[in-house]
């Protein structure tokens, strides 16, 4: 007898759902990221150069694309194709290859936060005044550095973190018979070291450069409300705008950053109702946070706007 998933009790009406809601997050967030990398392809082909935060955001929508669809391909082989799924290399090559673009991804977020925060912000430190004259110059190579660090960190997770093997003597509920079940093997303990010392600096970096830069918009905004003469400001309606924007993307942040750790760790059933939670949480980040730069960046906004505009005149 050949080896069983350990989720084969599923009904076929639940993988469908599943499929159904992760693949629709993966397609919106698929789309809307393959969106920001053709604007920013179509300006750096018409303009012969691109703007550092479209580099970012090109870099960034790049990663999500491969995310994504590599977290759709995982799903199917794990659902339809158990047997070729838990085989030792293709499980490993999966784990390794989610961790590597789940890294770059993280990176990319921070990157992007702190470039806002440098450039936006407004302190008078003279370490801060600097930096914001040079972040242009630097950026490219925090981006490709980033992806070095991502990638040699990620393989550390193919080598004694996860053991898949066949368990030939699983019992069968209410039989005295046995079957062979696929059964996979955490090292929660390295697992947790490596993950938290792989994504301690983006994370902080994420969280401290939205805060700060919450705080400086917040202290402007207070100040032109206390200098408003009783109309609706724009400016200051962008800001509060872009307060909220920040807002959202920090908590979509660790909330994506706890449901990869929880995820990864294997401490629920594979397909439990926290396993299907996690891989939720992991599809809607990419999608959610990438509808709300398109929202909250004027240019793409327009485009998007256009495209919509386009798209109406053709179907009328």
């Amino acid at each position: 007898n050949t080896c069983s998933p350990p989720e084969d009790n599923l009904s076929p009406l639940y993988i469908i759902l599943i499929f159904t809601v992760i693949g629709t997050e993966c397609i919106i967030g698929i789309a809307a990221n393959g969106f920001i990398v053709a604007i920013n392809a179509a300006e750096w082909i018409q303009n012969k150069a691109v703007s550092t935060s479209g580099r970012i955001l090109c870099f960034l929508s790049i990663s999500r694309i491969a995310l994504q669809s590599l977290m759709m391909l995982e799903i199917t082989f794990h659902s339809t194709s158990p047997q070729f799924y838990y085989k030792d290399g293709v499980y490993d090559t999966l784990k390794v290859s989610f961790v590597f673009l789940h890294y770059c991804s993280l990176w990319f977020s921070a990157w992007l936060s702190f470039f806002y925060f440098v450039k936006i912000a407004d302190f008078s430190y003279r370490l801060f005044l600097k930096l914001k004259w040079r972040i242009t110059g630097l950026m490219p190579w925090l981006l490709w550095l980033s992806v070095f660090f991502a990638l040699c960190y990620s393989m550390f997770f193919s080598y004694g973190i996860y053991t898949v093997y066949c368990n030939n003597s699983f019992p069968i509920p209410s039989s005295n018979s046995t079957k062979k079940i696929f059964v996979t093997e955490t090292n929660v303990v390295n697992l947790v070291l490596l993950y938290n010392l792989g994504i301690f600096l983006p994370l902080i970096m994420f969280i401290l450069a939205a805060t700060l830069l919450i705080i400086s918009l917040k202290r402007h905004t207070l100040h032109m409300k206390s200098n408003a003469t009783g109309s609706r400001d724009p400016s200051m309606e962008a800001h509060l705008g872009a307060i909220r924007a920040i807002s959202y993307f920090l908590i979509l942040y660790i909330f994506n950053a706890i449901a990869l750790l929880i995820y990864m760790s294997n401490i629920f059933n594979a397909n439990s109702s926290w396993d299907i939670l996690c891989k939720i949480i992991m599809a809607a980040y990419p999608a959610g946070h990438s509808i709300l730069l398109i929202q909250d960046n004027s240019g793409l906004k327009r485009a998007w706007k256009r495209l919509q505009s386009q798209v109406y005149l053709y179907l009328k």
